[in-house]
């Protein structure tokens, strides 16, 4: 694929306008001072009209350059003037932004008086200053394909005030080493977000190098999800005005001071909470069961909430056994057989024997990479909420607090979204297989046929000893848990990567449908003729001892009423009551130096 050069891109922008077409150049359209007053003329005034018109179809309205508007007015009234060296030096703004521009060839420095530059969405890697004008004072290069800033601080335009890096590959240590006062003297605006920086401390060492920088952007990299961002980076910066599209006051100022001198507390270390509270509208599957008759198998099913998420070396929340409840035990599918939990390894791959791994994934953003989603999946850990039975509100109570020091996966991890999956347990309880009675046979003797044969039915298996101390109930078998994935649900988590503190949703699973057990149908077929025979008569009966008493037309009418009204009122169908569970995602942040200190302490301390 050949690279698309920018020079070639903005020829093609030039060429748009029709600078020698009606309405604008010298064309025999125009009506000149000495010329004849001919029809099929114009006066300037009337083509400046056609151009300016917001009806006329003249009208242009691409905005690549402010200056391409006044170009077409200047074809009216002074074509002559519009040679290419004047166009070129004429246009002061450019913006090519989405156009596949890969390249940033050296026909740029034929536009020497050149002070914007926009190429937002393309495809550059590499900016070569050496092609750049020495006039230019704003440079946007947000959402390309940047991967280092090596050759634009190489010799970068001295009067550069704004620079925007934004969501670009960029995070490396040279590249910190890049962005220092020595190489932008007079640099007042920097764009550095959604990019890759995850140590806050030495980012903001070189930042503060820089004698005129204003208004900064970090919003979107790893270390910003840190508790110490923004509170290390505001008292560092003290000339800093704007931080993250947010004017910085006073207060600000006030509650944050002396934070840049904890550099022992500031660590890179993200802290979420994650908490699941109030899960409500779960079923009892035994609702049309006759619990009175104990019929064997017993079945027993219970409900949990699973979710992937990272690991961390102490957990806040012990479950009712006192442990940690990190699922890692295998269980029985559907089809008997013995595998992992479905959770575990569903989204890695690694088991394709599961068939609840057929069961399509929750909906994942589509510019997530296959190749980052199985990074993260890697350093995901299964964790599982309390085993419940069927109920209709409980509180879980369930809260986690993870310390993560890998920044850049859990950035990836927070684009990628968190999925909650609605788990089913159901186990079978039998009893123990009874003992047979062992017979004891006659050893046989000397005598005749006959006599062996009576003295072997004389011989009785002996007698059971009585127990002396009264049994309890037999201690049942249990099966292998069967599990069944019931539902997903996929919560969006980019709000925490993008400058958000807290994601608080509830999640509906939907409505969980119990179906009946199926009519005992042979039951009724096993029934004799002389059953059927007295059920006929005891109705007989009844209807003999039901006889209609007479009424007023009135009242029949009443009552028809009444009976039509009932059954209208029972036969509206109930809406089923979807499954929810409240969610609430975290991360902590330090609203003051006393805070941060306070929290550092306590953290020690326990």
């Amino acid at each position: 694929m050949s690279s698309k050069t920018l020079t070639a891109a903005i020829e093609k922008k030039i060429r748009s306008l029709c600078l020698t077409d009606f309405p604008c150049g010298n064309g025999p359209w125009r009506r000149t001072k000495n010329g004849p007053d001919e029809a099929e003329t114009e006066p300037p005034d009337v083509l400046l009209d056609l151009l300016r018109y917001p009806s006329s179809p003249w009208m242009y309205n691409e905005t690549w350059s402010p200056q391409a508007s006044e170009l077409r007015e200047l074809a009216v009234k002074e074509p002559k003037r519009l040679s290419k060296n004047f166009i070129l030096s004429y246009l002061k703004t450019i913006r090519i932004t989405g156009k596949n521009v890969s390249c940033i060839d050296k026909g740029l420095l034929k536009f020497s008086k050149l002070e914007e530059l926009v190429l937002s969405g393309n495809l550059i890697s590499e900016i070569p200053a050496k092609h750049l004008p020495s006039t230019l004072k704003i440079l946007e290069l947000q959402a390309n394909r940047l991967t280092s800033v090596s050759g634009l601080a190489s010799s970068p335009p001295p009067q550069l005030k704004y620079l925007g890096l934004g969501s670009n590959s960029l995070g490396s240590h040279q590249d910190i080493c890049d962005l220092t006062g020595r190489h932008w003297p007079h640099l007042a605006c920097l764009d550095l977000s959604n990019c890759n920086f995850q140590e806050q401390q030495f980012l903001i060492a070189a930042l503060e190098t820089l004698p005129c920088l204003k208004t900064l952007s970090l919003k979107g990299n790893p270390f910003t999800m840190a508790p110490s961002y923004p509170g290390f980076t505001v008292d560092s910066l003290p000339e800093l005005a704007c931080l993250d599209a947010s004017w910085l006051t006073t207060e600000d100022r006030y509650n944050f001071f002396g934070l840049a001198r904890m550099n022992e507390l500031v660590v890179d270390v993200a802290s979420v909470t994650l908490s699941l509270t109030r899960l409500r509208g779960i079923p009892d599957p035994l609702m049309h069961v006759d619990k009175k008759v104990v019929e064997f198998p017993i079945v027993t099913y219970k409900y949990f909430i699973s979710y992937q998420f990272f690991s961390h070396p102490a957990a806040d929340y012990q479950g009712e056994d006192g442990e940690f409840k990190l699922d890692t035990s295998s269980h029985v599918t559907e089809d008997n057989s013995v595998c992992p939990d479905p959770g575990s390894d569903r989204n890695s791959g690694k088991n394709d024997a599961d068939p609840d791994a057929a069961v399509p994934d929750a909906a994942v953003p589509d510019a997530a990479d296959p190749a980052v989603t199985a990074d993260v999946t890697e350093q995901l850990l299964l964790y599982t909420t309390p085993k419940l039975s069927c109920i209709e509100c409980v509180d879980l109570n369930y809260t986690l607090t993870y310390s993560i020091s890998c920044l850049g996966a859990l950035k990836k991890f927070f684009i990628q979204g968190l999925r909650l999956d609605l788990m089913e347990e159901k186990t079978l309880s039998w009893l123990p297989p009874s003992e047979e009675p062992q017979q004891v046979r006659a050893s046989p003797g000397k005598g005749k046929k006959g006599k062996n044969e009576k003295n072997e039915k004389k011989v009785k298996t002996p007698p059971k000893p009585m127990n002396k101390r009264r049994r309890g109930p037999p201690e049942l078998i249990h099966d292998p848990p069967i599990r069944k994935l019931l539902n997903s649900v996929h919560i969006p988590l980019q709000s925490l990567v993008h400058g958000g503190q807290r994601v608080k949703t509830v999640c509906n699973f939907g409505p969980l449908h119990v179906e009946p057990p199926p009519k005992q149908e042979e039951e009724t077929e096993k029934k004799t003729k002389g059953d059927k025979k007295k059920d006929k008569e005891a109705k007989q009966k009844q209807s003999k001892d039901a006889t209609p008493q007479k009424s007023p037309k009135g009242k029949k009418k009443d009552a028809k009423k009444r009976d039509m009204d009932e059954h209208t009122i029972l036969s509206v169908p109930v809406p089923p009551v979807p499954v929810t569970v409240e969610l609430s995602v975290e991360l902590e942040k330090w609203k003051s130096a006393p805070d941060a200190f306070r929290v550092v302490t306590d953290a020690e301390n326990s």
